[in-house]
């Protein structure tokens, strides 16, 4: 009984698992394997990279963690919820209230005030707009753009860009961030600010993926897994100082 109830707990700090897991693209008659059979496990509370060439498949591997896209075969295990067996709206509902999205490009909306961009996924939720307005304000300060409320994106740095996409991704408390490349179009200074703040969430017990190309980025992280040709080269832990 108590092997039993051992494996139980040990399953619980998982917060993510993938079992053989594959993405195969077709064209024509040709397929393109982006990922061939990646078997790994988050637990919850870590900061990972996810590092590797371009063509690797870091992307698509995040995309399949996010519930974004389904793979080809295999699983993707989310907080014990086994997410290949989810219809299409339960699939968004756990993307709502359990991932946060942090993309390279920012993806906010051009014509819309930094305040109205962070407010846009509590929409969804059904949050009524007075709390809203509290949260985006409140999570504008979180990441240092207090004054910032009313600024469309042009009006806005990138790295200013980006706080108000880390912002925006926090608004219904996600228990997973996954960010792809979110330094990438970022100066040094900017990219280091960054890497401070989902720091700081992950010091907050926030799940923290991130896809870089930089390394010089991964002082922060727990482990970081190196992928080639769709599969994982090594895994390496890493010592983390607060």
């Amino acid at each position: 009984m108590q092997l039993i109830e051992n494996l139980k707990n040990e399953e619980k700090q998982w917060i993510i698992t993938t079992i053989d897991l594959w993405k195969i693209y077709k064209s024509g008659k040709i397929e393109y394997p982006a990922l061939r059979g990646i078997n790994m496990k988050i637990r919850k509370g870590e900061f990972i990279a996810i590092v590797g060439p371009s063509g690797s498949g870091k992307s698509t591997l995040l995309n399949l963690l996010g519930a974004l896209d389904r793979p080809t075969k295999g699983k993707v295990i989310i907080d014990g919820i086994d997410i290949s067996k989810l219809k299409s709206n339960e699939l968004a509902e756990l993307r709502n209230k359990k991932l946060g999205f942090i993309f390279q490009t920012f993806n906010l909306i051009p014509y819309m005030s930094a305040l109205d961009n962070i407010e846009v996924p509590m929409i969804a939720s059904g949050i009524p707009p007075k709390e809203r307005k509290e949260r985006a304000r409140k999570l504008l300060e979180l990441v240092g753009l207090k004054g910032f409320e009313k600024n469309r994106p042009s009006e806005l740095s990138g790295g200013q860009q980006q706080k108000v996409a880390i912002a925006r991704a926090l608004v219904n408390n996600p228990q997973i961030i996954l960010a792809d490349e979110p330094t990438g179009n970022l100066d040094s200074k900017s990219a280091n600010e960054i890497i401070e703040i989902l720091h700081d969430l992950n010091k907050k017990g926030v799940t923290i993926i991130f896809v870089t190309h930089n390394l010089n980025l991964i002082k922060y992280c727990h482990r970081v897994f190196w992928l080639k040709d769709g599969l994982i080269e090594k895994e390496v832990e890493q010592n983390v100082k607060d």
